[in-house]
């Protein structure tokens, strides 16, 4: 059996855990050109009909997963969607580097156990682990936030699935515990992978007016809340510079702009970091 094959199979396992897969090259990054021109905002085949948007195009429809693949006939290799259920801490060992003992460290020091969870054996002798989200909870993707070795895969990301090869080898699952349901992340752990929460500010007005702003707030997040896929930052933008118009007439607090703003784009999916620029670049020309 080709590796091509092998790793369609491997694909099609994951599929009966419940997760959505996609191809992958040999450097372990999607494999399908994209149909659009640079700058789309296309989110995934769902939307276009054609595939090549990476993490976009997972699905766990078995049927659209050999089709994938057939449009892909060099690829060994799948990814898994991470995100609304699954976070992959991935685990490098390479160079002056131990990711493994990073994380030991950091349970010792926060009081939590490292959880026996689904692990994957990567090429280089690290490891990724399989962790449950908790309902509700965004988390983001991060490189080394966590601390050295340790990257965060979640929305938007995506762990290479085992049975997949790449350029230094194949990722296999731990031979001692093979696939078991990823265990919860612990909540120590889950501080650190977490954004600060906003920081508030004084209030650019001392003595807010209550009533109509307040209820204007509300709309605006209900706005940013009913966003989608594709048009999140817009919304919150265009729900950001209403808001500042508010706190610049002195019927909002600045605060509670950033707060409740900020804390609605990280429920639809959106970065921490990325909502608070949105909303501090509309708030940008209201007089202090």
């Amino acid at each position: 059996m080709s590796n091509h094959d092998k790793a369609l199979d491997a694909a099609l396992n994951a599929t009966e855990w419940g997760y959505e897969v996609f191809p992958l090259s040999i450097n372990k990054t999607p494999i399908i050109r994209s149909p659009h021109d640079k700058g789309h905002r296309c989110q995934g085949m769902h939307q276009c009909g054609s595939p090549g948007h990476g993490v976009g195009d997972a699905t766990s429809d078995p049927d659209l997963v050999r089709w994938l693949f057939d449009q892909a006939p060099k690829a060994v290799g799948y990814g898994i969607r991470c995100g609304a259920r699954l976070v992959g801490l991935d685990l490098d060992r390479k160079e002056n580097v131990d990711g493994v003992a990073t994380l030991n460290r950091l349970a010792g020091r926060h009081g939590f156990d490292v959880p026996r969870t689904t692990t994957v054996c990567t090429p280089s002798g690290g490891f990724h682990l399989w962790l449950a989200v908790p309902g509700g909870t965004i988390v983001p993707n991060s490189v080394g936030k966590v601390g050295p070795g340790i990257d965060v895969r979640s929305s938007r990301g995506y762990v290479v699935g085992p049975g997949s090869i790449g350029r230094k080898g194949a990722y296999v699952l731990h031979p001692k515990l093979g696939f078991i349901d990823p265990e919860p992340i612990p909540e120590q752990l889950l501080k650190l992978m977490l954004p600060p929460p906003p920081k508030h500010r004084p209030q650019r007005h001392s003595s807010p007016m209550p009533g109509a702003g307040g209820r204007a707030l509300d709309g605006l997040v209900r706005v940013v809340l009913n966003s989608s896929e594709g048009n999140r930052n817009d919304r919150l933008f265009w729900a950001a510079a209403k808001a500042w118009e508010h706190v610049r007439d002195g019927h909002v607090a600045a605060s509670d702009v950033e707060g409740q703003l900020v804390e609605a784009a990280i429920r639809v999916g959106l970065g921490a970091a990325e909502a608070m620029r949105t909303v501090a670049s509309a708030g940008r020309g209201v007089a202090a």
